[in-house]
């Protein structure tokens, strides 16, 4: 998942300056609970590479999140809900957000740990004009079964990463709407 992650990001990034759009600079990631995908080796490379990392910080209960810079010397405390988020720092949009994904379907419709954290962020960004791109971080036996209907508030994903690849396909780097309603292209 890393290498593919950090693959796209790049192809997005060079896809962007070559075309003239707005290259994604500002990357969205998450602290990992126990049983989620580690993706902090690659928050690291990208950190390293002159992309900004933010982590989400959880500023009131049933609010959007906020997102502040992360690099690996900053200062963490522990957030509500016990997981790590940056002490301190100001807020930053991302281009790109990625999603912690408990069970995902076909089409990136997203089940999450039913706080509705993610749900109300993303369609905050999205109604607020900001585009980014949304990409659920899974375990490849998180797929749900065929007849998984989201609820009306979900927020459907531009895609999911699983160890296993892309689902549906990788995101085009100039979605930018975070509908999942944009032009795709496939790196597997």
């Amino acid at each position: 998942m890393r290498a593919r992650l950090f693959t796209w990001l790049n192809v997005a990034r060079d896809e962007a300056g070559r075309g003239g759009g707005r290259i994604p600079s500002v990357v969205a990631a998450f602290w990992p609970m126990a049983d989620e995908p580690d993706l902090r080796p690659l928050l690291q490379q990208w950190v390293e590479n002159g992309v900004t990392v933010a982590l989400p910080v959880v500023r009131e209960r049933n609010a959007p999140l906020v997102f502040l810079p992360w690099t690996p010397d900053a200062a963490l405390r522990a957030g509500p809900y016990g997981i790590q988020e940056p002490a301190q720092g100001a807020e930053v949009q991302p281009d790109v957000v990625l999603v912690p994904t408990l069970g995902y379907t076909e089409s990136a419709d997203r089940l999450g740990y039913g706080g509705g954290y993610y749900d109300r962020t993303l369609a905050a960004l999205r109604d607020r004009g900001h585009a980014f791109t949304s990409i659920g971080v899974a375990w490849s036996n998180g797929e749900l079964d065929p007849g998984y209907e989201p609820a009306g508030h979900d927020f459907r994903l531009d895609a999911v990463i699983t160890p296993d690849g892309w689902v549906p396909h990788a995101p085009h780097a100039q979605s930018g709407t975070g509908d999942a309603t944009v032009h795709r292209y496939t790196l597997r």
